[in-house]
């Protein structure tokens, strides 16, 4: 049925629940806050639906463009410095283990990107009696925690590998699998 089903669909099926839960609750905001609220008359450009769109149209013709290009180079990067063929790949892969820290710092950037370059420092001092100084040195220490929390998963992964390995390893004494005297 399983298999069927991903013939069929081209996904397992919980994609297609995940998918179809995310368009009940696009269709439950758009109920509840109502069509009209997505668009403003009188400042276009300051509809949600606008920015909406203009954020899918720049995530796909132009940044994801940019990071698939970044994840190739990465992948040809490692070929080159580990010297690995392009059909021999390694036990544990490193490339998730640096993508995903490298992604999670990039959005965190972009999210606190005004506060790391102080935009508004008089109207954020105003509201909070705070200095936005922090910013950049706690976006720094995050992006190396998330880099060690990567780097400890992968060297808990080379261990578990290789402690496997071992086991599937035959002892000194057998030969294919049989003990001999």
């Amino acid at each position: 049925m399983n298999a069927r089903f991903k013939r069929l669909y081209g996904g397992h099926p919980l994609h297609l629940v995940t998918l179809l839960a995310s368009f009940a609750l696009v269709g439950y905001v758009i109920s509840v806050m109502g069509p009209k609220q997505l668009w403003n008359p009188r400042v276009w450009w300051q509809s949600i639906l606008v920015w909406f769109v203009a954020a899918i149209l720049l995530h796909d013709l132009v940044l994801f463009p940019c990071y698939a290009l970044a994840d190739r180079s990465l992948g040809a990067g490692w070929r080159a410095v580990t010297g690995r063929l392009p059909d021999r790949t390694p036990r544990v892969p490193p490339i998730n283990y640096v993508r995903i820290p490298v992604m999670a710092s990039a959005l965190l950037f972009l999210m606190f990107l005004p506060g790391i370059i102080e935009q508004g420092k008089g109207t954020y001092h105003n509201a909070t009696g705070l200095t936005q100084a922090p910013f950049l040195a706690r976006w720094i220490l995050i992006t190396a925690a998330l880099f060690g929390a990567s780097a400890l998963a992968y060297a808990i992964r080379l261990l578990l590998v290789r402690r496997a390995s071992y086991r599937d390893e035959p002892s000194s004494g057998e030969v294919d699998g049989v003990e001999h005297l």
